[in-house]
């Protein structure tokens, strides 16, 4: 979602920044172009940022003896989101 965001805000921008040829008295259409394509390029970096961190793994394996029968036993844990 806020990758597409991202391009979104950006292409705004260009189009604000290099495609309209109107003058305003009240308004600067190129600045507000150029602060579009900037925030769509932050938001466009912490998207991906986000979306990579999602993908990362903990993996947690645990080695003891059973005090009954005298066996080794591991005990293996996986989670596909860390915690906080």
């Amino acid at each position: 979602m806020s990758i597409g965001l991202g391009i979104f805000l950006f292409v705004v921008g260009a189009i604000l920044r290099f495609a309209l040829n109107v003058q305003l008295a009240w308004i600067d259409l190129q600045l507000i172009g150029d602060l579009l394509m900037g925030a769509g390029a932050v938001v466009a970096i912490i998207g991906i940022v986000l979306l990579v961190r999602k993908r990362s793994t903990v993996t947690t394996v645990r080695t003891a003896v059973d005090p009954q029968s005298g066996e080794n036993v591991a005990q293996r844990e996986t989670r596909s989101d860390p915690l906080p």
